[in-house]
């Protein structure tokens, strides 16, 4: 079993025992279903990996873990109402199995049952986790607001819609990251390059997940393929091939994304225009421009040659995932 498994298996053996069902279970049972059915656990991963690796103690920093992933799930649940999306990594989302307020009142629990993560900390170590996580929950409802904003204009820029994912998907990456500096209680300084490190990670992260939801495989990707397409997302894909289009493809584009039908052939006839402008190669290399900032970041850490390449194996193997 590699160190990443490691980290992923001692995780879900807390998650198991911290979160559990119990009265009243409309209340927790969808908390408990979302928390079960998947998921990469990669910030959590991240939050336990950072402060093992910064030479902290690793069980110490199993709540913050917790925190981060109740917290992400919480997001997912009201993201998937707001979506309507029918579909969560393969299994039917908490507001289809269940119903919108189910859905809306387990979310809302869960944000506190993460804040309440961070009670056993020493005032000092709490104190710092407790800011970080304050501002990096803003600013994801921030990137959410921003993501449905760009629904209904056509002037979206690509450096507006980086920063769109950067707050509503890469700064909890970073925020899980800098959590592990912070219980490994290394200086600040280290504890920025982290997050920096996470951040740039976390933007790559997100364009992938673009990619895929085009481009992926719908056995393993665990959402509907094209998802974004029928959903009219300004993702970087579509930005881009407004970018790179000639004018009559770009109108046809456009039209494409005005129009509020939702159908195969809609996915089909705008993925044939994306592969066409290269858009699935350009997004690639997008997803590696981030990548490598991520790796000049982790450069200039003050841990070793051998605790870097452990960093640098997790990102890389997260631009080569299928799911």
């Amino acid at each position: 079993m590699n160190i990443v498994e490691t980290y992923r298996k001692d995780f879900l053996g807390y998650l198991n025992t911290a979160i559990t069902i119990k009265e009243p279970k409309n209340l927790y049972e969808p908390i408990h279903y979302i928390l079960q059915i998947g998921g990469k656990r990669l910030r959590p991963i991240l939050t336990l990996m950072t402060c093992d690796i910064l030479n902290g103690n690793v069980k110490n920093a199993y709540d913050a873990a917790l925190a981060v992933e109740v917290f992400h799930n919480f997001t997912l649940i009201h993201d998937d109402i707001m979506d309507s999306a029918p579909i969560r990594r393969g299994k039917e989302t908490v507001h289809i199995k269940w119903d919108v307020n189910t859905g809306i009142l387990s979310g809302d629990a869960m944000m506190i049952l993460a804040y309440q993560c961070f009670e056993n900390y020493e005032p000092y170590i709490y104190k710092k986790l407790l800011k970080l996580f304050n501002k990096t929950a803003l600013e994801v409802c921030e990137g959410q607001q921003l993501d449905v904003d760009f629904e209904i204009r056509n002037d979206v820029t690509i450096a507006e819609y980086i920063k769109m994912i950067t707050y509503k998907t890469s700064v909890l990456v970073a925020a899980a990251m800098k959590m592990g500096a912070i219980i490994a209680e290394v200086s600040d300084e280290e504890s920025e390059k982290i997050y920096d490190f996470g951040l740039n990670l976390g933007i790559a992260f997100q364009l992938q997940d673009d990619y895929l939801d085009t481009f992926g495989d719908a056995t393993t990707f665990g959402k509907q393929i094209g998802g974004d397409i029928l959903e009219n997302k300004k993702t970087f894909l579509y930005l881009k091939a407004i970018e790179t289009c000639n004018e009559k493809e770009k109108k046809c584009l456009l039209d494409f994304y005005k129009a509020k039908t939702s159908n195969e052939s809609k996915v089909s006839e705008v993925t044939t225009l994306f592969k066409k402008n290269s858009i699935d190669k350009l997004t690639v290399n997008e997803i590696e421009q981030y990548t490598n900032k991520a790796f000049k970041v982790l450069d200039t850490l003050q841990i070793s040659n051998d605790k870097k390449e452990i960093l640098r194996n997790f990102g890389s193997s997260l631009m080569k995932r299928t799911l």
